[in-house]
């Protein structure tokens, strides 16, 4: 693991994989929720045996990277913005990009803000419909504005989610409790509030006009739970000229949230078919 100060933020990132004799492009892989990078790291591993180099990274205010909070624009345009820069300090542009989940909002807004940046955009389990539109801004944003509320910073840090961050990271904790609870809460009643005004489009986040802007080439492969439900994928390839879709042998399942893990067993399909379509478009 390695570190990189980012518009004065650390982010924790890890390249597994140098691209093979030919050296190939960079790919970046964004994991989903507020979660550190380590679930993706069996899929990068496979990736990178195909001949790429992978890159992993903890989002700001997530995993091992800085806490910084601000709600000057959705978490998810943040960390694209980041990302951008992050991959051009390590001069691994153009690159790759695809992400799971908020993952995968995060690859589509690098695409919108950066496209002449990438190489092409490989979505997976992308997030949509009224379930997820009423349970997210909740998760991401609404316990943690109570906690604030009832608790103050001291119930923000014992929360589960921001444990973990402090865990990786001990210093969040520093900056955490630094921070007085009424900005705290501003600042995510205000990201709330962003979420939810994207938040019932068919792909969470993006409306259907930006999704028709993309000329980038794109491959989707759709989720199967009640948060990333099979019709928000088929929507992203419907709204999107020209890409591709695969569809892994699942079925749509009546649950809120099937985690990356249970996944496992699909990580060799997805990985020949997120490999075979960048090495046609490296070909090209």
């Amino acid at each position: 693991m390695a570190t990189a100060i980012i518009d004065g933020i650390n982010i924790n990132y890890e390249i597994i994989g140098d691209g093979g004799p030919i050296d190939l492009p960079w790919v970046a892989l964004i994991t989903g929720g507020r979660r550190g990078y380590e679930e993706l790291v069996p899929l990068a591993h496979k990736i990178a045996a195909t001949g790429f180099r992978v890159l992993l990274h903890d989002r700001r205010n997530t995993g091992a990277s800085s806490m910084s909070l601000s709600a000057a624009q959705v978490e998810e345009v943040t960390w694209a913005d980041d990302l951008r820069k992050l991959l051009e300090s390590l001069d691994a542009l153009p690159a790759f990009i695809g992400g799971s989940s908020s993952g995968a909002r995060t690859a589509i807004f690098f695409c919108l803000r950066h496209a002449d940046a990438m190489k092409g955009l490989m979505l997976l389990r992308v997030t949509g419909g009224e379930f997820a539109a009423n349970r997210l801004p909740e998760n991401y944003y609404g316990q943690f504005i109570r906690a604030a509320e009832e608790g103050g910073m001291e119930a923000v840090c014992a929360h589960d989610a921001y444990q973990e961050r402090i865990l990786a990271n001990p210093a969040n904790r520093d900056a955490l409790m630094a921070m007085q609870p009424e900005l705290f809460i501003d600042v995510m009643t205000r990201l709330r509030e962003l979420f939810i005004a994207g938040a019932h489009h068919p792909v969470m986040g993006v409306t259907e006009q930006e999704l028709q802007s993309i000329r980038t080439p794109t491959i989707i492969i759709p989720g199967n739970d009640l948060t990333h439900s099979s019709a928000s994928g088929r929507a992203a390839h419907r709204l999107i000229a020209d890409s591709q879709i695969h569809n892994l042998p699942v079925e749509d399942q009546d649950l809120p949230l099937i985690p990356f893990g249970e996944w496992a067993e699909h990580e060799a399909e997805i990985t020949a078919v997120f490999s075979g379509f960048m090495k046609g478009i490296t070909a090209e």
